[in-house]
This record gives structure tokens, C-alpha cells and sequence, in this order.
């Protein structure tokens, strides 16, 4: 007897990667629910096959009683109004957006690196997943944070524009569209043009002058990893449709070599090493689509300063970063606490 899945924003590129990953992955479900807004309310999306396909139900109405687990991938509205109502329902709640993150009752999971601290959801029956270049980090860091101790991270981030949703990839193709043909191409969405550019901010600024992504980084790998870390974080959008890329500082308690760092990423969980010292021997956003894997590139000492070290992170950013993420909660769940499917 498998469970009774609901995914709520099922017609956003998240809610449909969740979709799609749940089929992929064979996720034991008995019955899976496409749920959105009163907009949305009777469209059709694909699930496994094309042949496949859901109607999608109106959240306003729903009623998630019965059901098992929610898988939110709707913002931070839907989420504050809707999540608890499913978890007050006994409908166990996987919410992508930023609202729970930082809730102490709440635990924010990355399976690959704190699967133990997913028992806390009895405490609101909500888990919440990470911000997506926060999830690819600490997947990263965690097995060298095991192996030599972090004290601290720079990171600058390299951010795709689906990140920010079908707008900003609109955005992103009407923009390169225009020039090429010599039309406008005044932003509407992003700050300033994304197109053949980059933008030195992701989301609001904060009075330290940091941005909301950056403090994201910086509280939720603590959250996650280890209170004691320090981090710093620079977050980049690019013109890049999907795939976040991370280039990343870290130094350590304790001397550990590059040639130690490869190996011990070579065997970590999620982790794929594609590190060849020569032209083309790493991964770029292009080559992450569609995967599962955090690819982990150019690890490197860093002799300006002790026990440094330096790598290239690059993930899906739908999948690993969001979607992916929050199946595996799910599968971990399933595994650890939820005796319903075989």
C-alpha cells in the first residue's frame, strides 16, 4: 500500500519537476493530486508519461484530509496559509519556499547531510526544504566538514534565471530575442538587463547591504551544517536558463590536501567528481540539467591562507535545488518514520 502525494503549485517549473522526479524515482504513491491556484483550477499537467496527465484542483477547496504528504512549491504565500492547514489535517507538509525555513521547530533537511534531524517535523508536521544554492553547498561541504572541520566559507554564486521563476527565463529569452534583432531590451522583471549581463542581486537588500539570498546562505548552512561556520556569501544572477553554479572558499581546523578533499568527494552521497586538470575537465550548468548529482570541479589548496581550499560547485538548481530535495524528504520519511508503503 503506497501513499496519497499532493503537490501544491503542480503548474510552476518546481511543481512539475516534483512531478516529474516523483515518476522518475517510482516514489511509492498510491494517488497523486495536482494542486493551484483558482487560476490554474481544471489545466492539465503531465505525470510519468506523457499519456499521464492530472487535472489540476483548485487549493482554495481542497481538502487535504486523508492524504499523506504535501509537497509545497507554491511561495511563501500559499505556504503560510495552506501548510499548516494541511499539517493540522495529518498531512505531512515538504515546503520549498522560504516561510518555515528558519522556524526552530521546523527542520530544514538536506538528506545527503542532516537525515537525522527530519524527526523534528512531529512538532508542526511541516519540513522545510533549502534555498536551492544552499542545498547544493552543504552537499559539498558536509563530508569535507566531517573529515577536516569548517571554520569558514566565501562563496559567490552564479545563479540561473529559473531560480526566479518562469518570468525571469522569460525575461531571459525576450531580452536576447530583442537584441539580436535591435529591439528594446528594457528590463520589466530583473533590475537591469540579463541578457549578454550579470546582476550583482538576488532578491531585496538587507541594512547590512547584503541581499536576502546571501543571508539565506549564511543562516541556512548553519541551520543545516553547523551553527559554528562562519559564512559569506555573494549571489549572482547570469544569463544561464537552468543549472546554479558556486565557485567556493573554504578553510578548515585542520590541513587537508586536495588530492585527500577529490577522494573523499568521489565517495560522498550525491556527489558526482568530474575533476580533470585540462581544458573541459569539470562541469558547467549545461551539463547538470536534468541530472541528480551536485558536481564538484577544480578542487584546489589555497595557499593564501591555512587549511584553504577552493572548488566549483554546479547543480540543477529545479531538481537537487528544489524538487529533487524535496522527493528525497520524502523517500527519507517514507524510510524513517512513515510505515505505510511497502
Amino acid at each position: 500500500m503506497g501513499y496519497r502525494v499532493v503537490v501544491v503549485g503542480a503548474t510552476g517549473n518546481v511543481g512539475r519537476e516534483m512531478l516529474n522526479i516523483l515518476a522518475e524515482r517510482q516514489f511509492p504513491a498510491d494517488e497523486v493530486a495536482a494542486v493551484a491556484s483558482a487560476r490554474s483550477t481544471g489545466d492539465r499537467v503531465d505525470f510519468g508519461d506523457s499519456s499521464h496527465e492530472l487535472k489540476v484542483r483548485n487549493i482554495e477547496h481542497f481538502d487535504f484530509s486523508g492524504w499523506d504528504i504535501a509537497l509545497f512549491a507554491a511561495g511563501s504565500g500559499p505556504a503560510k496559509e495552506y501548510a499548516p492547514r494541511a499539517a493540522a489535517a495529518g498531512c505531512i507538509v515538504i515546503d520549498n519556499s522560504s516561510y518555515f525555513r528558519m522556524d526552530p521547530d521546523v527542520p530544514l533537511i538536506v538528506p545527503e547531510v542532516n537525515a537525522g534531524a527530519i524527526g523534528g517535523y512531529r512538532k508542526k508536521n511541516i519540513i522545510a526544504n533549502p534555498n536551492c544554492s544552499t542545498a547544493q553547498m552543504v552537499v559539498a561541504l558536509k563530508p569535507l566538514h566531517d573529515a577536516a572541520v569548517i571554520r569558514r566559507v566565501v562563496v559567490s554564486t552564479y545563479q540561473s534565471v529559473s531560480g526566479a521563476g518562469k518570468q525571469g527565463m522569460d525575461e531571459l529569452f525576450e531580452q536576447s530575442r530583442n537584441i539580436f534583432v535591435g529591439d528594446s531590451s528594457e528590463p520589466s522583471f530583473f533590475p537591469k538587463q540579463i541578457a549578454f549581463n550579470v546582476i550583482p542581486q538576488i532578491d531585496v537588500f538587507l541594512d547590512d547591504g547584503s541581499t536576502k539570498e546571501e543571508w539565506k546562505m549564511v543562516v541556512e548552512t548553519k541551520k543545516i551544517l553547523d551553527p559554528k561556520i562562519k559564512v559569506t556569501a555573494t549571489c549572482v544572477r547570469v544569463p544561464v536558463f537552468v543549472g546554479h553554479s558556486e565557485s567556493i572558499n573554504i578553510e578548515f581546523e585542520r590541513e587537508i590536501s586536495a588530492k585527500e578533499a577529490q577522494d573523499i568527494l568521489r565517495e560522498a552521497p550525491g556527489i558526482m567528481l568530474v575533476d580533470k586538470r585540462e581544458p573541459g575537465g569539470y562541469v558547467t550548468p549545461v551539463e547538470a540539467v536534468g541530472e541528480y548529482a551536485t558536481y564538484v570541479s577544480r578542487v584546489r589548496e589555497d595557499p593564501t591562507v591555512e587549511n584553504g581550499l577552493s572548488l566549483w560547485c554546479v547543480s540543477d538548481n529545479l531538481r537537487k535545488g528544489a524538487a529533487l530535495n524535496a522527493v528525497q524528504i520524502a523517500e527519507l520519511l517514507g524510510r524513517k518514520h512513515l510505515k505505510k508503503a511497502a
